[in-house]
Formats: structure tokens, sequence, C-alpha cells
């Protein structure tokens, strides 16, 4: 008979379900209750129950998980100096959309070698979030394959949606079953449009194709997921980080019957893909957010050291805490704007 099915597959790697991986890595009853109280945490910081800002600081992508634990360790005091103002939760990346070709994250190729032993990156991903969980830190990264959430998601305290994937209907379903509260990007155009539709299509009940926690295929239905937010990160056509961007977010969210909770990515087209500029983003949206009670955080892409190098190439050449994917600023910056920022908000908590 002849070949129709399977041609362009080389292999198949069978994974663990996400039962067996739970029960290898399995939480703790203080892992749960520490996720369950940040996730509330951040929920009244979306809904604007809370005046601090929420600021997702970390490296664009984990890949050497040593650097992550002294990351984390380095955030979890920072983050204990300014809890009265400032809510702290660690970028922990594992997933990386790329344009056409590229290194696609720890979970795909944790070996940074082209193996692709993803049930090994997937061990060591679960690994990790627990690791800063313990810490006291807070997780957020962004879940770009639909399966891998059944893996770690309980370990996740904050998601993310990327630009490249906000218009997609297989993750604005994901997002409606998420458990964690989540951002959505605005287009790679900067149009907000695709992000405000996502919301909307994330908060009510969808059914889809997924997987169990025993790895199974199911018919999936949700309930919506309410807590949902927008991330400006700019566009082809620049940053959208100014008052008169956000205020025009703002008046979309509304328009549509949404809350206007507005995060702002530091990074990306918002600081013209120059790491250095976005201390100078970040310090704009810290003046916003003290008159302007929509601006409810930012992101920031920080590292141990600034910048970023090639990959790949060898890995004894790779340079301990630099980035592999899009540049960082440097942990000194880090605590200088975060701390800045910290006596900036002062007003707000003034009785």
């Amino acid at each position: 008979m002849k070949k129709v099915t399977d041609i362009n597959i080389t292999s198949k790697t069978l994974l663990p379900s996400p039962t067996a991986l739970c029960e290898a890595i399995e939480k703790t009853d203080s892992n749960a209750q520490f996720v369950s109280e940040s996730r509330e945490a951040i929920n009244k910081i979306i809904f604007g129950d809370d005046p601090r800002l929420l600021i997702v600081v970390g490296p664009c992508s984990i890949h050497d998980i040593e650097a992550g634990r002294e990351y984390a360790k380095k955030i979890a005091q920072l983050a204990d100096e300014v809890k009265d103002r400032m809510l702290l939760v660690m970028r922990v990346y594992f997933e990386k959309p790329r344009t056409t070709v590229g290194w696609k994250g720890l979970i795909m190729d944790p070996k940074l070698d082209g193996t692709s032993d993803i049930p090994e990156g997937l061990r060591i991903a679960r690994s990790f979030l627990k690791e800063v969980i313990e810490l006291g830190v807070p997780t957020a990264t962004e879940l770009l394959d639909p399966i891998t959430p059944q893996y770690i998601a309980d370990l996740v305290c904050w998601s993310a949606i990327g630009a490249r994937t906000t218009e997609s209907q297989t993750h604005r379903q994901m997002a409606s079953g998420l458990s964690m509260p989540l951002g959505f990007k605005n287009g790679t155009d900067g149009g907000l449009g695709v992000a405000i539709n996502a919301i909307k299509a994330a908060s009510q009940p969808q059914t889809f194709l997924g997987i169990d926690n025993q790895g199974q295929a199911n018919a999936l239905t949700t309930k919506g997921n309410p807590n949902c937010h927008i991330v400006l990160r700019g566009g082809s056509h620049g940053p959208n980080y100014a008052a008169s961007a956000v205020a025009e977010a703002r008046e979309k969210l509304e328009s549509a019957g949404l809350t206007p909770a507005i995060m702002i990515d530091c990074s990306h087209a918002n600081s013209g893909k120059d790491p250095a500029r976005q201390p100078e983003v970040f310090a704009e949206l810290v003046r916003q957010g003290l008159s302007d009670r929509t601006v409810i955080g930012a992101m920031v892409e920080s590292n141990l050291c600034a910048g970023s190098q090639k990959f790949p190439q060898p890995l004894e050449a790779l340079e301990y805490g630099v980035s592999i994917t899009d540049g960082c600023i440097d942990w000194e910056t880090t605590a200088s704007i975060i701390r800045e920022a910290h006596n900036a908000l002062a007003p707000l908590f003034t009785s």
C-alpha cells in the first residue's frame, strides 16, 4: 500500500504522562499554597484592589539553570525589599517562538545541542519552577505549546501569550482553561484589536482538543479565564508606551467592556530592540502609574550580565549569565531601576 501518513516524520519519542512527571517532581502543600496566594495577589493588582505595581522581570529565556538559580536568589532578596509597593514576579521562560528557525527554548532543547530531548526539558523546567517558588518568588512564563501546561502550569503564577500567538485560536482556547492570570500582548504590528479579541475569547467557555493528566487525547471544555489583561509591547510602527498610547488602549478596552488593566513591556518594539533603553521605558511607566491606575505594571528583560550572545556556538564558549536570545539589562541596572521606582511610588502609599 502506498504510504500516505507520517511521510515527513523522522522519529517519535514517547513523553511521560503529565501525572507521571508531576508525581516524580511533586509540588508540596506549601508550594500549592504559595502559587494560589501569588495568583490572587496578581489578580488584585490587575483589577485595582491593590495599588502596587506588578513587575515581571528576569531573563529573556532560561538556558543555564545555575545562572537562573543565582538570578532567582537575587530577585528573592530584592522582592522582599520592595514588597510594600511592588510585586516582583520572575520571568522563567522555557519556550521561545521563532520567526523562522532557531533555539526554541529549554523544554524543546535542554542540552542546547539540537538533540531535542523534550522529556528531559520538561523535567528540568518543572524542577526549576519548583526551586524558584521555594525561594518565595512568584513565577511567570510564556506558554507556547498547548501540551506544555499539563506538565508545568500548576507551578506558574502568571503567564503570557506572545505577540506571534495572540491571534491564534489554539492559544486563545488554551488560555480559557488556564488557572492563572494571563497577559495577551498586542500584535507584532502594534495593533490592539487582536489582543482585545483574545481577552474576549479567553474569557468565554471553549471546547477544544487537548490531553488530560494521563496524556490521553480529550475534548476539553472550559468555563473561561476571567483574569486576562493586555500587554503593550510596541509594534512595527514603533513604541506604544507613551501616555497617549496608554490612553488609547484604555479607551478601546473600556469600549469593549473589558477591565482597563495595562501592562507595559519595556523591551521589544517599546525599546526599539535596544535593551539599554528599557530603564527609560520603565521610568516612564512608573511616572504614568502615579496618576493612571490602569497601568498595572511592567515586563523587563534582565539577566546577570547585560546584552546577549550569539547562539549556536560551542557550549564551552558561552559567557555565564548572558542571554542567548534577546538582549537584557544587567542585574545592577535592574536592582537600581526597581529601587528608584520604589522610591518614586511613595506618594501612592502615604496615608
